[in-house]
């Protein structure tokens, strides 16, 4: 590394992307975004991107570019914030761009980790997870809907002066901190992820609204279980989200008074970020495809690896894909056909 400024690259301008470059470059980080579009690139240059919400009101100007191919020279640290499906495609173009010891960090909900060491290599790969949400408003323009940290970390488990200079400049943006278990820390915010974005692209609810709703309350602890029932058999230790959803002590117990306690937790939380929008909502709203294989799919595919049934996951990734496809609609209805399809199962 050099003593100069960093140079940092950021790999799609969506809710997540355009948000972290925006607020990377208001502390003045020298940060180039890569916009997809040439009219979306002319305007983060000229007029910026324009952000509101829990980080404040800015409006910030930062170089940008339509294509990976369009970047010049090298960057120390690339963060890529494109979905799920486009992660090793994006960060095989980065590598001309990256040096020996760049940094690549994912970015994406989910575990996708994994896939980018083995693009870029293990000792380049990072994890990150985004504890924070917000939702694009229109291109240039995101609505940051809730404050939260990131965390970071390689799946090597390394903890390395490269990975404290990204968390100094990351923590810039949001709080951020290093894990030297990342995996476990991602496989926590796919829990979240897989009852949040998922159950909000079936039914078209903000959190608030969903988690006031007794049957989607229900879902949320079904599909934690499922999930922590994989976890388990995968020897996974998972750490509580956000250092308040500790999943082993939320979902243990049983009777009345557990069951209130989980109710009366999902109420506040519900509460707390009840302007989160789900990411897959959004995507669908925009005539696109979901991450639901990389939620509630990773979930079934898990669990039938090792033979632990996931039935409301199951309901639930084919149900998204209903939609995806077009043949059911965006709907509080889907919520009684999940929990129907999986009493059915049980019984």
């Amino acid at each position: 590394m050099t003593e100069r400024e960093p140079r940092i690259v950021v790999v799609g301008p969506g809710a997540i992307g355009g948000a972290t470059a925006a607020l990377l470059a208001r502390e003045r980080r020298d940060v180039t975004l890569v916009c997809k579009r040439p009219e979306l690139a002319a305007r983060v240059s000229g007029e910026g991107i324009r952000i509101r919400g829990a980080r404040g009101e800015a409006e910030v100007r930062m170089p940008a570019v339509a294509r990976i191919e369009d970047l010049r020279g090298t960057f120390e640290f690339a963060l890529v914030a494109v979905k799920a499906p486009q992660l090793v495609d994006a960060a095989r173009r980065l590598k001309l761009f990256l040096r020996a010891d760049s940094l690549v960090v994912s970015m994406q909900n989910g575990i996708c980790v994994d896939a980018l060491a083995e693009e870029v290599g293990s000792g380049r790969a990072v994890g990150c997870v985004v504890g924070w949400g917000s939702t694009l408003v229109e291109p240039g323009e995101i609505d940051v809907t809730s404050s939260g940290e990131m965390v970071i970390g390689m799946p090597t488990g390394q903890d390395n002066v490269r990975l404290e200079m990204l968390r100094l400049i990351m923590d810039g943006a949001f709080p951020t901190r290093t894990s030297t278990d990342i995996i476990g820390e991602l496989y926590s915010k796919l829990i979240v992820n897989s009852c949040i974005t998922s159950l909000g692209a079936l039914c078209g609810l903000s959190l608030g609204q969903m988690l006031a709703r007794p049957d989607v309350r229900a879902l949320f602890i079904a599909i934690m279980q499922e999930a922590m029932a994989v976890a388990d058999a995968l020897h996974l230790r998972v750490p509580a989200y956000a250092g308040r959803l500790d999943y082993s002590r939320f979902l243990s117990g049983s009777g009345f008074r557990a069951d209130l306690r989980r109710w009366l937790f999902l109420r506040a939380f519900g509460f707390s970020y009840r302007r989160l929008k789900s990411s897959s909502l959004q995507s669908l709203e925009r005539g696109k495809k979901t991450e639901i294989d990389w939620f509630n799919g990773y979930i079934q595919r898990r669990g039938a690896e090792k033979g632990v049934p996931t039935p409301v996951n199951a309901r639930v990734v084919a149900l998204v894909k209903e939609i995806e496809a077009g043949r059911r609609c965006i709907d509080i209805v889907n919520i009684r056909d999940v929990t129907g399809s999986a009493s059915s199962r049980r019984g």
